[in-house]
């Protein structure tokens, strides 16, 4: 299993490195000038040309490729060009958001999703089967902004059930040494404030999860009707084993490898960042910051995020690689 572990670790050097390089490029490429977006539509040369000898943007390229190496290989990823913020603070100071938001999104998805695939795909051709089809259909087409809007106005504005917006009520003093509102709450025993912030998350997380959600109810009936039908598990019917071993051994255990792999998939796509859900709840999370340093042209915050999300895209890859060597011991040999 360790070797399996490094040959899969060796990759993701060369894909980073070629990723910082595809990415410092098409920045570059963008119509726009950072400096200009900075000082506004009255900007001066002067000023533009101070801005620009400020953050290396009149070097030239290979000069600013070799010095984001630089910087990179010291764990300086530079300030973000309007804020002033550290690049590599800002991240982690919004990163927690977005991770609790992923968390439970995508726990409902696998909780509600897995199952239902599971029964949908028994009771092939029922009302079950149809209803999670007919409602995976519906969830992948629905855009996620206009779900959220309809959650918010429905459960927060018309019934008042749930608050609409924030991560926590601004009102309490809670603690926060990591960041994740629901885990501070419970790490310090303020129960109220885990409360609260469960309470505000849920929202949110229903928008987010409905299309993981979707997605997964397929690909899990799909899996387990094409798992049934081979023939290791008339074979196992064969033989008399029980119902409950066989679907468990045999059925779910090999279901579950492309099963994985989605999984996997949506939970990188999730951490990147949500930027319309945190923008419709104010949650002040990657997405966000992300989607208005695009809007501002904030090269150092663009460079450092998309890597940063690479990363964690590799992370989510091997794990989803050690999940198929668990699953199934043939993987690990490939």
């Amino acid at each position: 299993m360790i070797a399996f572990v490094a040959r899969r670790l060796a990759l993701v050097v060369p894909v980073l490195f070629g990723l910082s390089l595809l990415l410092f490029v098409w920045l570059r490429l963008l119509p726009g000038d950072p400096a200009r977006a900075l000082l506004g539509e009255r900007a001066t040369q002067e000023g533009i040309d101070r801005v620009n000898h400020l953050y290396g943007f009149d070097r030239s390229l290979p000069e600013q490729f070799l010095l984001f190496l630089e910087r990179l290989a010291r764990g300086d990823l530079g300030s973000s060009i309007r804020t002033g913020q550290s690049v590599v603070g800002s991240f982690f100071e919004r990163f927690p958001a977005t991770v609790e938001l992923a968390v439970a999104g995508l726990g409902l998805a696998i909780v509600v999703g897995i199952p239902l695939g599971y029964f949908a795909a028994r009771r092939k051709g029922g009302p079950l089967d149809h209803l999670s089809v007919g409602a995976s259909l519906l969830g992948v087409v629905v855009p996620v902004f206009f779900l959220a809007y309809l959650l918010k106005y429905v459960f927060a504005i018309r019934l008042g059930w749930l608050p609409t917006a924030g991560r926590q009520d601004v009102r309490l003093d809670a603690t926060h040494p990591t960041g994740l509102y629901v885990l501070d709450g419970v790490l310090t025993g303020e129960w109220d404030a885990a409360w609260d912030a469960l309470l505000h998350l849920i929202l949110p997380a229903m928008a987010l999860g409905a299309i993981p959600l979707a997605i997964i109810v397929r690909i899990t009936r799909a899996s387990v009707l094409e798992v049934m039908n081979e023939d290791f598990v008339r074979t196992a019917r064969a033989k008399g084993l029980t119902r409950a071993v066989i679907r468990r051994r045999h059925v779910m255990r090999n279901a579950l490898l492309p099963v994985s792999t989605t999984i996997g998939l949506q939970a990188g796509a999730l951490l990147a960042g949500a930027v319309l859900t945190e923008t419709v709840f104010a949650l002040n999370g990657v997405g966000e910051f992300l989607f208005t340093a695009v809007n501002h042209l904030d090269y150092p915050v663009l460079q450092g995020f998309v890597l940063f999300i690479a990363v964690i895209y590799a992370v989510v890859n091997l794990l989803v690689d050690v999940s198929y060597a668990v699953i199934d011991p043939r993987a690990r040999q490939r």
